[in-house]
């Protein structure tokens, strides 16, 4: 008989495997509302959409999404999006991204390479910085 892969492991969906993660692990993620002060593209990106994002109490942050095929920089300023915080920052492109903005596939079946995508955001505004638990 082969090895038993057990499902806490690993699922497929979309022909896709993902790794389960342990409750642990997810409360590690640090995600936040953040109201976006100012966004422009990125010079030499086909991809990027630099923002300027306030997180309150925690000041802020500069954000890099790969989000232009969907959306413009001027769609995106002054409303709140949901974003991981506390990733460590990373360089893209010679910038700092110091977190990341979460969004979902509108098509289940596509990736959000493929398809249309939507960002996730409160339904009505609140305080800039707060923890979503």
């Amino acid at each position: 008989m082969g090895r038993k892969t057990s499902y806490s492991q690993t699922f497929r969906r979309n022909d896709q495997i993902s790794f389960m993660i342990n409750f642990e692990d997810f409360t590690k993620l640090e995600l936040r509302v953040g109201t976006v002060l100012q966004a422009e593209e990125v010079k030499g990106s086909e991809k990027l959409i630099k923002q300027i994002v306030d997180f309150g109490s925690l000041g802020k942050k500069q954000i890099l999404s790969g989000i232009k095929k969907w959306y413009k920089p001027s769609q995106l300023i002054g409303k709140q999006f949901i974003y991981v915080t506390n990733l460590e920052p990373r360089m893209i492109m010679g910038m700092e991204s110091q977190g990341m903005l979460l969004c979902a596939a509108v098509d289940p079946s596509e990736s959000l390479r493929q398809g249309k995508l939507t960002l996730l955001k409160p339904l009505s505004k609140i305080s800039a910085g707060a923890k979503i638990e």
